[in-house]
């Protein structure tokens, strides 16, 4: 019951989005001897999928999102070390490669995304914005992801999304992962035009959208 009563205070903590008050939880957790994955999992996890779903509906917006992902960032980092010590891991989805393509530095879409997704066990690598094509390709070499996620906020670079996919081709990488395009300009005709797999509209249905193709 005790561990319930802090369950349900971790879930709280995130939909609130309160870092600090998810770092307090995930120490007593520790200090109670509580198994730190059922924490992350059946603590602060189901706090992001409520943020995750009021956000679809509208109820939540993109500053709610952000606080409850910094929340469940804290509650992650807090809780990895004993994670380590007990050599436990969390099952994780697939590997995820994102960034915001060369000439354009906005970051908040992207690192809702990035933040979602790694919520909800995917291992996410953040390449950060103006990223260029070799960079993608060097980032793929290294963690050989199931799926790269290219952002672009404005219509002078989203073609830079079209010359990420075309650089994974020359490279001989393309066929190995799939690809999702999102931002303001671009659409699912765009993704369909320039050779992605995935168009995502928002962060919410951007974790719906790589789950898809990471079991497809």
């Amino acid at each position: 019951m005790a561990n319930e009563r802090l369950f349900e205070e971790m879930t709280d903590a995130v939909v609130a989005g309160l870092p600090d008050k998810a770092r307090e939880l995930a120490n007593e957790a520790l200090r109670a001897g509580v198994d730190p994955l059922a924490a992350i999992e059946q603590g602060f996890k189901p706090g992001m999928d409520v943020v995750g779903e009021g956000f679809a509906k509208g109820e939540l917006f993109i500053p709610d999102l952000m606080m409850s992902g910094e929340a469940m960032k804290v509650a992650i980092a807090t809780l990895e070390p004993e994670m380590m010590k007990r050599k436990q891991q969390r099952k994780t989805l697939g590997k995820v490669v994102v960034g915001t393509v060369q000439g354009d530095i906005h970051e908040i879409g992207k690192t809702l995304v990035a933040t979602m997704l790694a919520a909800n066990g995917f291992e996410v690598r953040d390449l950060g914005v103006d990223v260029s094509p070799q960079q993608f390709v060097d980032a793929v070499r290294e963690v050989a992801p199931d799926v790269v996620g290219l952002s672009a906020l404005l219509t002078t670079t989203m073609l830079n999304q079209e010359a990420v996919i075309l650089t994974l081709k020359e490279a001989g990488l393309r066929e190995q992962l799939k690809v999702i395009v999102g931002g303001v300009p671009a659409s699912p005709e765009w993704a369909e035009e320039i050779g992605a797999d995935g168009y995502a509209e928002n962060a919410t249905e951007a974790v719906e959208a790589v789950k898809r193709l990471v079991q497809a």
